[in-house]
């Protein structure tokens, strides 16, 4: 049963961060508190050892502070400072370089992907009236981060410890 779990909590959060931030520009606090507590609950159902545990803490903590800072400073918003720690958690440290990289280079595509689409001189006026695209044409509106920390989480979870753990 618990193997279900592992397939489906993460990418379902993952998905659902990635949607709501491209259609309300949030990411409501539940996401990350679900990715949070289905961490702990599968990490002792698989059998995860405690220092295992907390090392997995101890790099979504670590990112967590330093998105912290990035927060505090205007650099990113709340809700993709919790929704990369939460996911640093389940990826632990020896995927958190990945991550990393992946989430700026997909998070570098996603801000040039705007930023050509805000500079176009045309927009189908249909899309125009939906709100979520309008926001996504106007340049005041922020880059919906949390698409780009959701595909490198999604990319590096087959290779994780969790999917291990599902195919026992």
């Amino acid at each position: 049963m618990f193997e279900f779990a592992i397939l489906l909590i993460f990418p379902a959060m993952m998905a659902f961060a990635a949607a709501s931030d491209l259609f309300t520009m949030t990411i409501s606090n539940r996401v990350s508190l679900i990715l949070v507590a289905g961490f702990l609950v599968l990490a002792f159902l698989t059998g995860m050892s405690w220092p295992a545990i907390g090392m997995h803490l101890a790099a979504g903590f670590l990112v967590l502070s330093i998105c912290f800072v990035c927060f505090a400073l205007g650099w990113m918003g709340g809700g993709d400072a919790k929704l990369a720690a939460s996911t640093a958690l389940w990826l632990g440290w020896s995927q958190l370089l990945d991550y990393a990289v992946y989430a700026s280079l997909f998070g570098g595509l996603l801000t040039i992907g705007l930023l050509v689409l805000r500079g176009a001189p045309l927009h189908p006026p249909f899309l125009l009236r939906e709100g979520w695209y309008a926001r996504m044409t106007d340049a005041k509106t922020g880059i919906p981060y949390g698409i780009a920390l959701a595909a490198a989480g999604l990319m590096l979870y087959p290779q994780s410890f969790w999917m291990t753990a599902a195919l026992r």
